[in-house]
């Protein structure tokens, strides 16, 4: 007999809880594989479109609202009761008005036990969700390794885990253990919220972890470099590899986010940053990263005008020259063309997209094609 689509198999069903803190003991230090997917009611859930969300997304709660304000209405109101109560509505994953007044509404320290129960015993999604909400509303600073467990299933819970802590006190500290251990989207929702914090104590860990490389770092890169105060820093750059590894990947980032974040264009210290890390890439010395990191720029300074750069022409030509010249340094080419003779993936996409145009003497050319500069790794025209 064929199992209905959307249908959860028989059998007691494991929790999301469990299902996030079994996950997190295999990687206690790392993002979840794969965000933790699948999840245990992942059955429940595949090809369902589910309910449509309402055209005004200040009504998104609106249904799942008028469901607790029913339940906390009832005499002596179980939590279990609400296991599978939200199933047939939309739950939105960010944090929500009407959810928020529901959990204001709810007699004495009803919002706090429900959220708790549904986000620890709950094996739908769509409970643990609205349970998370009312915790994210009612909680305390001791609900702070509940939302921690849940928020590490990122990609659903990030943004309700990331709300949640940063209004409790001691947030800062448990949104930096959760920055640590999510990816993807849930990166995002946490360092947004760290960014907002504006807390002294954050500063160090935006100013060299905050980008992972991935894409969606776009979001938040600009932000990040504005509430390190980036700038203050980049003195620093040279005497510390970490911070200026991760301020070229910043500034790499927020090269090609546009549309996305701030690019460098509305960062106010592009051209000082973007000198700071050519100077302290040239001391620090050549690493494949490095090398990626100093061409990508490259390339942007290139082609890009000016006012795309953070720059004034001037500014953009010097740093260009600066950046191609460090490229073009004898030690600097024998590690690049070592790395793509091991196949580095990173080099072999240098020499396909970006080498070509910068005509860099660490990649070959097109037959007979002379590269530009002078043999002896001084200074290249572009």
């Amino acid at each position: 007999m064929s199992k209905t689509p959307g249908t959860p198999p028989p059998g007691p069903r494991p929790t999301l809880f469990a299902h996030a803190l079994r996950l997190h003991r295999t990687h206690p230090h790392r993002p979840l594989p794969r965000d933790g997917d699948p999840c245990p009611d992942d059955a429940a859930h595949r090809c369902r479109s589910g309910p449509r969300p309402p055209r005004d997304r200040r009504q998104a709660g609106r249904d799942a609202a008028l469901i607790l304000d029913a339940h906390f209405a009832g005499p002596r109101p179980r939590p279990g009761a609400l296991a599978d109560a939200f199933h047939h509505v939309h739950i939105p994953v960010q944090p929500d008005a009407s959810i928020a007044a529901a959990a204001a509404r709810a007699p004495g320290g009803q919002a706090r036990r429900t959220g708790r129960w549904l986000v620890r015993h709950g094996t739908d999604r769509c409970a643990v969700t609205v349970g998370l909400a009312l915790v994210a509303a009612a909680g305390t600073r001791d609900d702070i390794p509940l939302i921690q467990t849940i928020g590490l299933l990122s990609n659903r819970f990030g943004p309700l885990a990331a709300h949640a802590l940063e209004r409790l006190p001691g947030g800062a500290e448990a949104l930096l253990w959760l920055a640590d251990r999510v990816a993807g989207w849930g990166r995002v929702y946490v360092v947004e919220a760290l960014c907002r914090l504006d807390d002294p104590a954050v500063r160090p860990w935006l100013l060299r972890r905050a980008c992972d490389g991935d894409h969606l770092n776009e979001y938040f890169a600009g932000k990040a470099a504005e509430a390190a105060r980036l700038h203050d820093a980049l003195e620093e750059l040279g005497d510390d590899e970490e911070l200026a590894d991760h301020t070229g990947l910043v500034l790499r980032v927020m090269g090609g986010c546009d549309g996305m974040g701030a690019t460098l264009a509305h960062y106010p210290h592009a051209a000082a940053a973007l000198d700071a890390y050519v100077r302290a890439a040239r001391s620090l010395g050549p690493t494949v990263r490095r090398f990626s990191t100093t061409a990508a720029l490259a390339q942007d300074l290139a082609v890009r005008p000016a006012e795309a750069v953070g720059c004034r022409p001037e500014q953009r030509d010097a740093l260009r020259e600066a950046y191609v010249s460090l490229l073009d340094r004898e030690e600097w080419v024998r590690l690049a063309r070592d790395a793509l003779a091991a196949g580095d993936a990173r080099m072999v996409w240098l020499a396909d997209h970006r080498a070509p145009e910068l005509r860099l003497r660490a990649f070959p050319g097109p037959p007979g094609a002379e590269p530009a500069g002078r043999r002896g790794g001084g200074e290249t025209s572009l």
